[in-house]
């Protein structure tokens, strides 16, 4: 039965990603303004009928918090709504760093240390995080000069943050990895905007959807690395169980 909502959830969720799209596509505002609200509680939904763990339904609430703060352009709505989604960027960090969370395959140990496996794997995710890292610098610094006075160190301690969970999400595979680099890619979309460089044509639409698909990808990542409690089970509780 529990299967059978979440299937109904995540159709729901589909059909208002859908709308919202292409509400944004023919520059309809009402149907952004209907649709954008419902978008991460219907995924957050299905998540738990899933038995999705503790941070990643918070992580999905605070990401919707900071979906309907950002339906203002005030600029108090706007950092309001920038705090929400680092509290977001911080429950998926507590959820990769949880138990069960692998660093990448399993390596032999032997009388010499880890195998070689394990040595490709730190290897990868040091090079991954040194990349990560300079295009951090190389963005912020960028930025610097086009943002506002005020807004220029909310934005760099956001995108420090965002950064960490993009090379973080890496953790749950190639999945989570892709959403967690959509994810920079689509605030990078924002902070170009606010710095008031050169937009593509519907800049926002390109923001939803590189945001959604980020938002999904590291939910579908999340929920297959992780493993999911068994349906007869709450979700704030049990032993991990994979049935997705």
């Amino acid at each position: 039965m529990r299967r059978d909502r979440g299937a109904v959830l995540l159709v729901a969720f589909g059909v208002a990603v859908g709308v919202d799209l292409a509400s944004l596509a023919v520059g309809f505002d009402t149907g952004h303004l209907a649709a954008k609200p419902l978008l991460m509680p219907l995924l957050a939904a299905y998540a738990y009928t899933r038995g999705a763990p503790r941070p990643l339904i918070a992580a999905l609430l605070f990401g919707w918090g900071g979906d309907v703060l950002l339906l203002s352009d005030a600029e108090p709505a706007f950092l309001a709504g920038m705090g929400s989604f680092a509290v977001g960027h911080v429950c998926y960090l507590v959820l990769f760093g949880g138990p069960g969370v692998s660093a990448g395959p399993a390596a032999p140990v032997g009388p010499t240390g880890p195998g070689r496996s394990g040595r490709s794997s730190y290897r990868a995710r040091v090079a991954f995080g040194v990349a990560y890292a300079l295009a951090l610098v190389v963005a912020v610094a960028s930025l610097w000069p086009g943002l506002p006075a005020d807004l220029r160190l909310p934005v760099a301690g956001y995108s420090a943050l965002l950064t960490t969970m993009a090379w973080a999400a890496a953790r749950l595979g190639s999945v989570a990895g892709l959403g967690g680099a959509l994810f920079v890619v689509s605030d990078m979309l924002i902070a170009t905007g606010v710095a008031e460089w050169p937009q593509p044509p519907r800049p926002d639409l390109w923001i939803m959807l590189t945001y959604l698909a980020a938002q999904y990808l590291l939910t579908r990542g999340a929920l297959d690395t992780l493993g999911t409690r068994p349906s007869s089970t709450p979700a704030e509780g049990g032993a991990p169980q994979h049935t997705v």
